[in-house]
Formats: C-alpha cells, sequence, structure tokens
C-alpha cells in the first residue's frame, strides 16, 4: 500500500480508503452474481495467515488491534470451471467450519461431490448444512516425521501417503481430490503480497486482509483469463457472458457511494491581519 501511494502520489490514507471501497464492492458483486451455481465437484480447504503479529506474538505486541493474530481463509472452488463458489475468512474452529458450509450451500443450486481434508470440523458443518443431500468424502493425508535441523526450520513433513474416506452419499472415488484447491492457494500466495510467508507484508488490521482478499477474489472470477479454460471462471460458469474489467467493480463502487449531501450556506471567515 505504501508501495501504491508513492508511485501515484497520494496519501496512504487515500488507497487505504479506495481499498475498503473496493472491498465492499467486491463482496457485493460476489453474493449479487454468485448465485444458483451449477456444479459437479466442489473442493474446499483453508489457507493460513496471520494480521498485526501472529498468534505466539498477539499477547506482547503492542497496542495489538482487534482481530490480531492467525486467520484461516475457506475456500470453496469448483473443480471443472475454477470458481471460487463461496470463501470465509475468520477463524479455522467448527463455528467458522458451520458458517462456511452454510454460505456454500447457500450457493449451490444441485447436488454435490464434496471433497475436504481430513479437518474434523467438517463433519458435522456438511451434515448440518447439506444433511443427505451431498455426495461426501474426505481426502486425508499421511506424513511422515518432521525433518529436523536449523536448515529444516521451515520445511514441512513429506507427504508419504493418502487415504480416501467416503463420508454421505455415494462420492466417486476416482474424483475424490483437493488438487485444485491446493492449487489455489498457491495462486493466492502468489498473487497477493500480504500472503506471502516469512516477510513483513502481512496485513496490519483484519478490516483490510478482508476487503484485499474480496477484491482478489472477484478479479480471480471474473477478470483474469484462466491459461486452461481461456476464459474466466465466471464465463465457464456461466454467469457471465464477457470478460470483465477492474473498470466493472469501481462501476460498483461508484454505484455504492452515498449521494453527495447537500452543502451549507459559506460562512465568511475573518480577516486575516
Amino acid at each position: 500500500m505504501r508501495s501504491i501511494s508513492r508511485v501515484v502520489d497520494v496519501s496512504i490514507n487515500t488507497v487505504s480508503k479506495l481499498l475498503v471501497e473496493a472491498g465492499q464492492a467486491s463482496i457485493a458483486i460476489h453474493n449479487e452474481m454468485v448465485q444458483g451455481v451449477e456444479a459437479s465437484r466442489i473442493q474446499c480447504d483453508e489457507i493460513w495467515s496471520f494480521c498485526y503479529a501472529k498468534k505466539k506474538n498477539v499477547a506482547a505486541a503492542k497496542e495489538a488491534p482487534e482481530g490480531a493474530g492467525d486467520v484461516w481463509t475457506w475456500t470453496a472452488i469448483d473443480a471443472d470451471t475454477k470458481l471460487i463458489v463461496s470463501y470465509l475468512v475468520g477463524g479455522r474452529d467448527a463455528e467458522y467450519a458451520m458458517e462456511f458450509m452454510d454460505d456454500l450451500k447457500a450457493h449451490l443450486s444441485n447436488r454435490v461431490q464434496l471433497t475436504t481434508d481430513g479437518h474434523k470440523a467438517y463433519l458435522e458443518a456438511v451434515e448440518g448444512a447439506f444433511g443427505g443431500d451431498v455426495d461426501y468424502a474426505q481426502l486425508i493425508k499421511i506424513y511422515g516425521a518432521s525433518p529436523t535441523g536449523p536448515q529444516t526450520r521451515y520445511s514441512p513433513a513429506d507427504c508419504t501417503g493418502i487415504r480416501k474416506r467416503a463420508v454421505e452419499g455415494r462420492p466417486d472415488i476416482d474424483h475424490v481430490s483437493t488438487s485444485h484447491v491446493e492449487r489455489q492457494n498457491l495462486t493466492m500466495r502468489m498473487s497477493m503480497r500480504r500472503f506471502t510467508r516469512l516477510t513483513n507484508a502481512f496485513s496490519k488490521k483484519l478490516e483490510n486482509h478482508i476487503h484485499a482478499l474480496a477484491l482478489y477474489f472477484v478479479f480471480y472470477n471474473f477478470t483474469r483469463i484462466h491459461k486452461t479454460l481461456k476464459m474466466s471462471p465466471a464465463m465457464a460458469a456461466g454467469i457471465t457472458d464477457t470478460l470483465w474489467s477492474l473498470d466493472d467493480v469501481i462501476a460498483k463502487i461508484d454505484e455504492m457511494a452515498p449521494a453527495p449531501a447537500k452543502r451549507g450556506p459559506y460562512k465568511k471567515g475573518k480577516d486575516i491581519v
């Protein structure tokens, strides 16, 4: 944000204000446009980030704002059209899992095959949102021993295998996968600086983090051409028949902007001597 303010020669407060307005417009666009989605295979996952400070450092942080600490972004992607059908920013507990699944169900118009990882919070959340009207399976990864030594401090344990488990309905085991949603996690980390690991580019406020994500998801769904599909995910899903640009987001910002208030009477100031 500071880099943008230097490049275009405006106050960083102006950049922050525009981000909030763009985020609010993007949330409205997603809620209005991504409705009644017809999909066959949905994959869900969560991606970690943090605001202001990591959870373990919040207690010792100076003037940590509300929402500081670990932040998880839940995403649901259509494996065929690559459309982000639903997303939620918050914690990783059962309450957020239920809210996420309720939102996903509200955006879909038909029965789908759903795949998640082995996170236990999904079990009750999927049952509560879909009941028996879903073909649900979990893909559980099996990891080996964690690497040791200072040079491997940030290296994850090696995945030694996977286990597919049918939970509800009759999911096609051959299509039980989280590959597309995990690839989307990488796209998010590569596309948003605040998601880059081991840097000081993290979000300072949860509100800005949410609005940046909302803007990214609208960009990904509506204005970015998917290299494999040769069109945007929204076009592939039949939500729109044209490729959007950020001008459409700006138009939504202008539409949501409050009408200018009537200017009051002019009061002449005192003469300066």
